[in-house]
């Protein structure tokens, strides 16, 4: 996401940017060997992570902010589940190495959302 300089030392933006061009080309090898509903449904989970991340950076509150993320975080979940659905069928590509790409962002969105929520809690109090 190199194109942005606002987005240069954005952890979170860039790995969701690059996991997002990973699914692409995994969603175009699902398209090859014929299994679409799978790579629509992947495809779609997937981009809404990255979507709903870089949508937070020009959150209207610190609720918006937190709120877009954990969209993200339900997304993360999704994408997981397809991820695993292809890993545990016969006949799909591996994606242990997307599995654990998607674990990191997952722990850095929920760390995010936790700080954000105690910087919430500490501002109230």
């Amino acid at each position: 996401m190199s194109e942005n300089p606002k987005y240069k030392d954005n952890l979170i933006v860039n790995l969701t940017f690059e996991f997002t061009l990973n699914i692409i080309s995994f969603s175009e090898k699902l398209n090859e060997i014929k299994k679409y509903n799978l790579s629509n449904q992947l495809f779609r989970s997937e981009t809404s992570i990255g979507a709903n991340v870089k949508e937070a950076q020009n959150a209207e509150s610190k609720a918006d902010f937190i709120h877009k993320l954990k969209i993200a975080a339900k997304e993360v979940d999704e994408t997981e589940y397809w991820l695993l659905l292809c890993k545990h069928s016969k006949e799909y590509p591996d994606t242990t190495e997307l599995l654990d790409k998607l674990t990191v962002i997952s722990k850095v969105l929920n760390k995010i959302i936790g700080t954000s929520k105690n910087s919430v809690k500490t501002t109230v109090n």
